[in-house]
């Protein structure tokens, strides 16, 4: 955000031994893709409670690894529970939503924030030193 610096490498991404390097943007991407993924499992078990691992998958064209983690993403955050019939949400689900609107607004103005900082950047003549 505006006036907002930080020292620190955060933003570098590092090469770990063996394996490519994940920019940071495709790691931003993952993660929303991620999120977006426990949204659709968690309103689809909102909408049709309790269901088990396998109809879930299949119900949402996801492989049942990827559903199984996102379960246990949501679990451990509370908003689902398991059952004997399949996963259910908690009372805990609408604080979620609420939480989850919230974030959304704040990285909605962060993106603006970023894109119109990289269309300036794009508009900037290329400086005319050689060098450094």
């Amino acid at each position: 955000m505006p006036g907002e610096k930080s020292g620190s490498r955060a933003l570098a991404t590092e090469d770990l031994e063996g394996e490519e390097p994940v920019h940071l943007v495709e790691r931003i991407e993952e993660e929303l893709d991620l999120l977006a993924r426990n949204v659709d499992i968690l309103e689809k078990l909102a909408s049709s409670p309790p269901i088990g691992i396998i109809r879930l998958s299949e119900a949402l064209r996801l492989p049942i690894h990827k559903t199984r983690y996102s379960l246990h993403l949501l679990e451990r955050e509370g908003v689902i529970q398991p059952s004997a019939d399949g996963a259910v949400i908690t009372d805990k689900s609408k604080e979620f939503w609420t939480n989850l609107t919230e974030s959304l607004e704040r990285m909605s103005a962060i993106i603006e924030h970023l894109k119109k900082r990289a269309t300036e950047h794009e508009n900037r003549p290329p400086p005319s030193r050689k060098g450094y």
